[in-house]
């Protein structure tokens, strides 16, 4: 149990740099006070004591304001940042070395009970303010999920999701290697993880651009050589006519 405690004192330490000592981490950290009393919840829960795992998992949330189901499956050194509003479901695991900041769900989208019905996140997983992960698929180990995302399906590791629904950002390494090299990043920051969708619209305009001035050129060069385009066997235009149709 103590392992546990100091492991978990020293992750924050590790990941927040607001943080002064451990003294501060122990008295002050909602999030870190809300894991303490999941531990102590979940192992009522398995013992069979449901109630009694619910009733501290409520009060809990009424100290913290995190909501975690005594029967979801927290792993160790999990951070929750800041927290307010966090809620994770009863068939939620959490892997080792999460990070999951405010506002963030852990949810399921079927109501049959027995089944798994809230995501399960790998180890090293952050997942930024407001986001909600809803349904009972894997997020890999090491993947991102992005600020007020809402993740509908699978992310496979070291992926990052961003957007409404999610879209998948895949890693410019593989895996193997985006492991070895990877560090914490705050609320899932990471180099290269803009939205596909702003990327390909940004291809688009910059093709219509360039398309334009290749345009300009070609009207440019019919200007200076004088030529004509004939519009009808009786009358013609030039260039300057050929720039307004096209305008």
């Amino acid at each position: 149990m103590f392992t546990r405690l100091k492991e978990d004192i020293d992750a924050i330490m590790l990941r927040d740099p607001a943080a002064r000592s451990r003294l501060e981490v122990l008295t002050c950290y909602p999030g870190f006070h809300a894991v303490m009393f999941h531990r102590f919840a979940h192992g009522c829960w398995n013992a069979g004591l449901r109630w009694l795992g619910r009733w501290i998992s409520h009060w809990s949330r009424f100290l913290t304001g995190i909501e975690i189901h005594p029967g979801a499956t927290i792993g160790r050194r999990v951070f929750i940042d800041h927290g307010m509003g966090v809620v994770i479901g009863e068939t939620a695991e959490v892997g080792d070395d999460c990070t999951i900041y405010q506002g963030v769900t852990l949810g399921g989208t079927s109501l049959y009970k027995g089944q798994k019905r809230h995501p399960t996140l790998g180890a090293n997983v952050v997942v930024s303010a407001g986001a909600k992960v809803l349904g009972g698929f894997t997020v890999g180990d090491g993947a991102r999920v992005g600020s007020n995302a809402v993740v509908l399906k699978p992310v496979p590791p070291g992926a990052t999701a961003v957007g409404v629904p999610a879209r998948i950002i895949l890693p410019d390494a593989p895996p193997q290697q985006q492991a070895a090299k990877q560090e914490f990043s705050a609320y899932g920051i990471t180099p290269n993880a803009d939205d596909p969708v702003s990327l390909a619209l940004k291809s688009l305009i910059d093709n219509a651009a360039r398309q334009h001035e290749r345009i300009e050129a070609v009207l440019a060069a019919l200007d200076r050589l004088g030529e004509h385009l004939e519009k009808t066997p009786n009358e013609s235009f030039d260039a300057s006519d050929l720039r307004k149709l096209l305008k």
